[in-house]
């Protein structure tokens, strides 16, 4: 029997914290479409998956890993819809996983 390696024992796994990754809007702040945005790249960089920190909903106390609640996006960050539609479209031309973990 071959026992080939699970993908992620040898893949390149790129942490992202959204909030300082990339700002699209101008004000200050990361946001999902800057990290959208970055996919391409990301690719070609030879990463596997990003793992992203905590973009949901939080009273910023401990950089977002303090969630109040996981099923709203923080708006400073964007919308559900919005980080749907742009993964969804982007997702095709860039073969980077996406995990998010709290």
């Amino acid at each position: 029997m071959n026992h080939l390696p699970h993908w992620w024992q040898n893949g390149v796994i790129y942490q992202i914290y959204p909030k300082s990754f990339q700002d699209t809007t101008g004000s200050g702040t990361g946001d999902l479409r800057g990290v959208t945005s970055r996919l391409d790249y990301l690719q070609k960089l030879g990463v596997d998956a990003i793992w992203l920190t905590p973009f949901y909903v939080s009273p910023q106390v401990d950089n977002g890993y303090d969630v109040a609640n996981y099923t709203a996006i923080d708006p400073s960050y964007g919308t559900m819809a919005d980080f749907d539609a742009r993964w969804r479209r982007r997702r095709p031309a860039a073969s980077v996983s996406c995990w998010i973990w709290c």
